[in-house]
């Protein structure tokens, strides 16, 4: 794999670490804004939404730069944000840093696949994307837990100066590493807008929503179902999160394989796993060993399919990519959204936490049923040209 993709995993891991930090420095925030920690944790609903709404936005607002040019230009969004949140003196001023600092997030990730998949031959373009992605999981893995605790240690100002410190290092990585590819433009206005017109495209992004959106239905209230439901204590739930980002971390990586090998197959493969860890999580979430191995298998399931979702926009969206990608990018940000207010609403309104598990096992199976969907219009789009034993390998 090039150098250039290590600079990608360094921004994605910059990136990934101020999105998902917050959450564990909530508490510091509150008390020293002064602000109930109920507001304090708007702070991770709004960057969300800046993700989701900002991403196609910034992507169709800066077509004219090259792609190398506009991932140096978000990361140096990202790293006014941050420097904006470390310094803000109050909450309003913080809010309006994060939400800065997540305009980048959607396109760079957008717009970083298309240039990962450009750096390598086509047999390894999944693969690429999932090197660059491996940065989201391993801020999971070692950004989150070392924030929080530099935050802690020092205040949760230093966190925010750490963040700025590794935009930087991106910075300098994608300057020096990431090469200027013939050709590397984004298209027009008009031509990315067509793509939405596209079935497939539009099939591509529901996949994202519902299949990524059952992982979210029940992770968003993990830690309740391990301490209700499981009986574990407090202390052991940060441990078996790690459990589960090291097997988001491996997921990732052989998902990316997958998809090299057989696109659809392999997403159709991977949903149908996801949902059932999920619907065994109904029955494992009461027993302790159980429940850790099933949490390590459902972090593994849950990356398997990122990669493999990312290429399969592209795949579709051929000669207008990067509003497609940016958007799919947004799909994970409104399954993660939505996710957590279903999930909500089922403790709440509905059969409660110990249903959580079934219902996002229903939810990803929705995801299974689009992906079918979609796999047989590829067959019958294919089936007039193509002699009957290629169809049946796509």
């Amino acid at each position: 794999m090039p150098l250039a993709l290590i600079a990608l995993l360094i921004s994605a891991f910059a990136i990934g670490t101020t999105e998902f930090v917050i959450m564990g420095i909530l508490p510091d925030v509150a008390g020293d804004l002064h602000v109930t920690l109920s507001a304090a944790g708007l702070l991770v609903t709004g960057y969300a939404l800046g993700v989701a709404i900002g991403g196609p936005l910034v992507t169709i607002c800066t077509s004219r730069l090259s792609r190398k040019s506009l991932l140096f230009s978000l990361m140096l969004i990202f790293v006014a944000g941050n420097l904006l949140a470390a310094v803000a003196p109050n909450y309003l001023i913080l809010m309006l840093a994060r939400v800065l600092a997540s305009f980048s997030h959607g396109t760079f990730f957008g717009v970083g696949s298309i240039v990962a998949t450009r750096l390598v031959p086509r047999d390894k373009q999944a693969s690429a994307i999932a090197m660059m992605f491996a940065g989201l999981t391993l801020a999971n893995i070692l950004g989150v837990p070392f924030g929080t605790f530099i935050g802690q240690i020092w205040g949760w100002r230093s966190t925010f100066w750490v963040v700025t410190a590794l935009g930087i290092l991106s910075l300098i990585g994608i300057a020096f590493l990431v090469p200027r590819i013939q050709g590397d433009t984004l298209s027009g206005f008009r031509q990315e807008i067509r793509v939405l017109r596209s079935k497939q495209v539009m099939l591509a992004l529901l996949m994202t929503i519902l299949g990524f959106g059952g992982v979210f239905t029940a992770f968003t209230y993990i830690a309740p179902i391990l301490t209700d439901i499981t009986g574990f204590g407090a202390r052991a739930v940060t441990p078996i999160l790690l459990l589960f980002g090291v097997g988001m971390t491996i997921g990732n990586t052989v998902g990316g394989r997958l998809a090299d090998w057989k696109l659809m197959p392999s997403i159709t493969g991977m949903l149908a796993l996801l949902t059932a860890v999920l619907a065994v999580f109904t029955l494992t979430s009461s027993y302790k060993i159980p429940a850790v191995l099933t949490v390590f298998v459902w972090g593994f399931a849950s990356f398997t399919i990122v990669p493999a979702f990312q290429m399969r926009v592209l795949a579709k969206a051929q000669g207008s990519p990067s509003i497609a990608s940016a958007l799919n990018i947004s799909s994970f940000n409104l399954a993660n959204a939505g996710g957590a207010y279903l999930g909500g609403w089922v403790i709440d309104s509905g059969p409660g936490l110990s249903s959580l598990p079934w219902v996002a096992a229903a939810v990803t199976a929705a995801g299974l049923l689009v992906t079918l969907i979609s796999w047989s219009l590829d067959q019958r789009e294919a089936a007039p040209s193509m002699p009957a034993e290629h169809v049946q390998n796509l």
